[in-house]
This record gives C-alpha cells, sequence and structure tokens, in this order.
C-alpha cells in the first residue's frame, strides 16, 4: 500500500497544495478522479506532505459558498481555547501554534503524563473500529501518527490509511519516527482542516479522531464532514479524555492536571502555557452524554461510548446509516 495506490474512490477536492517551495499548481492535466496521488508522486516525488486550500473545494461547492457567506456575519464571534476567550476566526491559529510548541516532544510527554495508559486506549480505540483487510481509513486530526499505524497493521497492503491534520510540524514529526517505520512509510500524509475535510463524499470505510476534535472551532461541522465522507455503513470511533466518575479520583486527578501537567510541561517541553491549555480544554469538552447527543445530531446513528480508566477518557462509537430503500 502506498500513495500512489490510492483507490480511485478519493478524490481530493482542491488542485493547490502547500509544499516546501510554497504555494503551487501543478503543470498539465492530472487524472483526479481516478488517483489523485499517483500523479503527483510522480511528477512531485519530493512533496512527503499534500495540503489543500479550504478555500477552492470543488465538493459541493455551493453549499460550502453559502456558509461562508453566512459565516461572514460572525467574524466577531469568541470561542474558548481553553479558558481563554479568542475570536472564532484566530482559534486555529491559537491550535497551530499550541502543536508546533510541542511537537518534537508530543509523544514523549503523552507517554510520561499517561504513564503510557494512552496506548492502551488508543489500541482499543482501534480494535473498537473494527478494521478489516482492504478497508480505506481516514484518521482526523492524526497529529504523529499513533492510530495511523495501528490501522495500517489491520489494513493491509490491499488498504489504504491517510491522516488528515491540520498541523505540518506534527505530520512531520511522526514522519521521522523511528519507531514503526515500515507501517509510517504506508501511510498518506493530507494537511488540512478538518471542518473542511478536502475529499469526496462517501469515500471512506472507516475514520477516527483521537484526542483532536476538541481543538476544533467548531466540533459540529467537523462531526459532519466526517459524516459526509464516509460511506453508508462506514464506521467512526473518536477517542478523547473525560471527567473521572469516582469524586475522589477526580479531585486527584484535577489537582495532577492543573499543577503537575504544566510543570512538567515547563521542565521538558519548555512552554507551561501548552500544558495549561491541555486541562482546560479537557475540563470544557461535553460530557460523554452530550457529545453523544452531538454525533446523533450530525447524522451517526448507534451512536454509544465506553468509559476508560475510570473515566479518564472515553471512546465513542457510531456508523453512517445506508440510505433508505423503497
Amino acid at each position: 500500500m502506498h500513495c500512489s495506490g490510492v483507490i480511485p474512490q478519493i478524490q481530493l477536492a482542491c488542485r493547490h497544495f502547500w509544499c516546501r517551495g510554497g504555494l503551487f499548481k501543478p503543470k498539465g492535466k492530472i487524472n483526479w478522479r481516478q488517483n489523485p496521488f499517483s500523479d503527483i508522486r510522480h511528477r512531485y516525488p519530493q512533496k512527503g506532505i499534500l495540503w489543500r486550500n479550504r478555500c477552492s473545494r470543488v465538493i459541493g461547492c455551493k453549499k460550502r459558498g453559502e456558509v461562508r457567506v453566512s459565516s461572514l456575519k460572525h467574524e466577531e464571534k469568541t470561542t474558548h481555547f481553553g479558558f481563554r476567550n479568542v475570536p472564532e476566526k484566530e482559534k486555529v491559529n491559537w491550535v497551530r501554534q499550541h502543536f508546533d510548541a510541542v511537537a518534537q516532544r508530543y509523544d514523549l510527554m503523552n507517554t510520561l503524563l499517561s504513564f503510557g495508559i494512552h496506548y492502551l486506549w488508543k489500541r482499543t480505540a482501534v480494535r473498537l473500529l473494527g478494521l478489516k483487510a482492504g478497508d480505506t481509513v481516514l484518521d482526523v486530526c492524526g497529529g504523529t501518527g499513533d492510530l495511523a499505524v495501528a490501522a495500517v497493521k489491520l489494513v493491509g497492503t490491499e488498504g489504504t490509511v491517510i491522516l488528515y491534520d491540520i498541523n505540518r510540524t506534527m505530520m512531520e514529526a511522526g514522519r521521522k519516527k523511528s519507531a514503526h517505520r515500515t507501517e509510517r512509510k504506508e501511510i498518506c500524509y493530507v494537511q488540512g482542516d478538518a471542518e473542511f475535510i478536502s475529499f469526496a463524499s462517501a469515500s471512506f470505510d472507516a475514520a477516527l479522531v483521537g484526542f483532536g476534535i476538541r481543538n476544533l472551532t467548531h466540533m459540529e461541522e467537523g462531526l459532519r464532514e466526517i459524516h459526509r465522507v464516509l460511506k453508508p455503513g462506514g464506521r467512526f470511533v473518536c477517542l478523547e479524555f473525560s471527567r473521572p466518575r469516582a469524586a475522589w479520583f477526580a479531585a486527584l486527578y484535577d489537582f495532577y492536571s492543573f499543577h503537575i501537567m504544566p510543570l512538567l510541561g515547563s521542565l521538558i517541553v519548555g512552554s507551561r502555557q501548552a500544558y495549561t491549555y491541555l486541562p482546560e480544554s479537557i475540563r470544557l469538552f461535553p460530557s460523554p452524554t452530550e457529545f453523544s447527543q452531538m454525533m446523533e445530531r450530525t447524522g451517526f446513528r448507534q451512536v454509544g461510548y465506553r468509559l476508560l480508566s475510570n473515566g479518564i477518557a472515553a471512546v465513542h462509537t457510531g456508523i453512517k446509516d445506508h440510505p433508505l430503500s423503497c
């Protein structure tokens, strides 16, 4: 499985890319519908990560244009970045700067802060996705690629795994990791906004998000986009932090989150603010029940969740219904 072997049903929704030399438009005619990656890899083999300009969608153009016109009326609306209020249109830059600051030691910090338990959570999430050989998988907000690596092992050489993330620094950090080097070479990396996913509707058998959905400005818009790109019957899994169930454990976890985490972030990464944002964003994330209701509002069915480690994390699951037939 290589990027040149992406199945014909996957179609990029934009013809402009950011690469090392800046913005460019590929020269000559490219058969985007049949094999969007192969011609790019053949003509531009040095390009490791593709970037779609979110304003250049050609799939559902009219609808998206209407959304943008509508959103212009609310440019001054604010949203949360941790406990801080920031303009909605600026949150994506705050998130990008946050992950730029932690990218090189992101996986190390995850392992230290969770005492390695996050690997068990991720294995559980991928197992619940029910992947099989030949599946086409989208890892949204995929970061350094732990979930994508696990998916590659299950879908085999007949399948395709695409890691989709807005932060290039995080993807580059993941691509360079020596662990699971063989699997990482099989992942296709695409840089883009999860609220404007640049793939055709009904392209993927499965999609997953690991600890990334809470960073979106509009979580429901991200869920709608994930639902759109799934095939009928496609499975979705979202792994995200939650709140411990036991009161005594919740109090201990709060002390650890708001005092120990920022201190370790300052000592190891050199950024106390980055690991202050982490617990703040977790506290503002909807409860498992509220998030399940959000998934249902955006079209998912058979929605459920499983709490992990006394509620520190939760795995949310859902499927995209088959259209009703007469």
